[in-house]
């Protein structure tokens, strides 16, 4: 007698546990298949948005590179009339750009028309990029500065004094033109005391320009110290 052909209990169980997750694969696709399809799709559309974002923001960023370079090289060659056309080049970056370019723009714009003499225009704009979060720190605080720095005969003195402050601490960039200004502050309100101890402090502070030690060395001359 020819012995039996048995087939292997554990080769059927396998077979089996393979069929069942054939079949659980086809159901979850049949019911799923449709979304993960939809997300592979938004996938690839996003890294190619992506793509595209970044090649039309670099496309950008060029531009409004030329036209700053464009409305300096107008401010810096001309006067007058060309000074003029240098003030709106800078206006239309301002507009058009964002970021660096137009806080950069909106300081030559008002530093253009602090020097045509339109100073409420020029304060305008200073304390538009104070006033600005995105802008960077220290370009902020160069704007309060020359704003306080343009107001220093006609502001409000304790405004004036107020926004000088935090300049004027001694890790600020700023600190040793914010203290040549508190001094003036000072000797416009009569106290003459005050804005001598701050031009001695300046006129020996290493960290401060040189041209702001010689400035407070001539004024502490002057006031007889």
């Amino acid at each position: 007698m020819r012995p039996i052909m048995r087939t292997p209990v554990p080769d059927i169980f396998d077979e089996v546990d393979e069929d069942l997750r054939a079949d659980r694969a086809a159901k979850l696709f049949k019911q799923y298949g449709g979304v993960l399809i939809a997300a592979a799709v938004l996938v690839v559309a996003g890294a190619g948005g992506w793509q595209a974002w970044q090649w039309y923001d670099g496309k950008r960023r060029a531009e409004m590179a030329q036209s700053y370079l464009a409305a300096m090289t107008t401010a810096d060659g001309q006067k007058g009339a060309g000074r003029l056309a240098a003030d709106a080049q800078f206006a239309a970056v301002a507009e058009k750009a964002g970021g660096g370019y137009r806080t950069l723009a909106l300081l030559r714009e008002a530093a253009l028309k602090a020097d045509a003499g339109d100073m409420p225009a020029a304060i305008a704009l200073w304390d538009r990029v104070a006033n600005d979060s995105g802008a960077d720190g220290l370009l902020r605080d160069l704007a309060t500065l020359q704003s306080v720095q343009h107001q220093l005969d006609s502001g409000d003195p304790a405004l004036l004094g107020a926004r000088l402050l935090p300049l004027a601490a001694p890790g600020n960039p700023w600190h040793g033109l914010a203290e040549e200004a508190q001094a003036m502050l000072a000797l416009r309100e009569g106290k003459t005391d005050a804005a001598r101890d701050t031009l001695k402090q300046l006129a020996a502070d290493v960290t401060a320009p040189d041209g702001v030690r010689r400035r407070a060395d001539g004024l502490l001359a002057r006031l007889g110290s």
